[in-house]
């Protein structure tokens, strides 16, 4: 007859409360006691165990090679995405210019542009803004305010926010047009609103690449009657194609 091993004592985490009645240590009433081994079976546990331990590595392997072949298994809406080979600038006025827009507007020689850019290991980005001028105009409705941005988002998946920013547009009246062959997805957005006979334009196109976001916004106002800014699809045509060169010009 096998000798039963002595009990284990009752350590913080580990058997069940001593019963009460000077019970001792064991398992509350009605549930079953574990059998002791019998003879031969230690070493069938340790084989056991010894297996187990061998299928856990191989699935471990196996789990760890398919991630690194299908990245997408371990992915989600919020994991990082590739830079695809996007980068950073000093003068994003010279790296965004808007060329289409300047053969209807010149620089204002009175405000000269602003950029900046900013290095963070989560968050790279650059800016410009500048104030122009209708060519040849000196009347209401000549000037308009351009403000151009990309960022390089490396912690996280900006296409949420993305998405996001399209919808609380559209629910604020703004006219939303998709734009396919920019990037991974790319939207214009455009407004007239009016007070009376003065009304202000804004339009913006926004583009996502992997990793990688830019937009640019125009701003004019006007008075009817006294000049006007280029219509929607004159400033679709002038913001798609100085984007296209703007993000190109950001993988050179």
């Amino acid at each position: 007859m096998t000798t039963p091993p002595p009990p284990v004592p009752n350590g913080p985490g580990y058997g069940f409360p001593q019963q009460p009645g000077g019970g001792g240590f064991g398992p509350p009433p009605g549930l079953p006691t574990a059998p002791a081994p019998g003879p031969g079976r230690s070493g069938n546990l340790r084989r056991n165990a010894v297996w187990a331990f061998v299928g856990a590595v191989t699935v471990s392997v196996g789990w760890a090679a398919a991630v690194m072949a299908v990245p997408g298994l371990v992915s989600s809406d919020s994991s990082p995405r590739d830079l695809r080979g996007y980068h950073l600038s000093d003068d994003f006025c010279a790296t965004g210019k808007p060329t289409r827009l300047l053969q209807t507007y010149s620089v204002s020689d009175t405000s000269k542009p602003t950029h900046h850019t900013d290095r963070h290991p989560a968050l790279d980005s650059m800016n410009c803004s500048m104030s122009l001028k209708r060519t040849g105009g000196t009347g209401d409705g000549e000037s308009a305010t351009l403000y151009m941005r990309a960022d390089l988002h490396k912690a996280v998946n900006p296409a949420p926010e993305l998405a996001a920013n399209k919808e609380l547009y559209r629910a604020r009246g703004y006219q939303v047009t998709d734009i396919a062959g920019l990037g991974e997805e790319a939207y214009f957005l455009y407004k007239d609103d009016g007070s009376d006979q003065y009304h202000s334009v804004y339009a913006e196109l926004d583009i996502r690449d992997g990793g990688m976001t830019y937009y640019v916004t125009y701003s004019a106002g006007y008075t009817e009657g006294k000049g006007k800014p280029p219509t929607k699809e004159e400033l679709r045509t002038a913001l798609q194609s100085d984007g296209q060169d703007t993000v190109r010009a950001m993988r050179k």
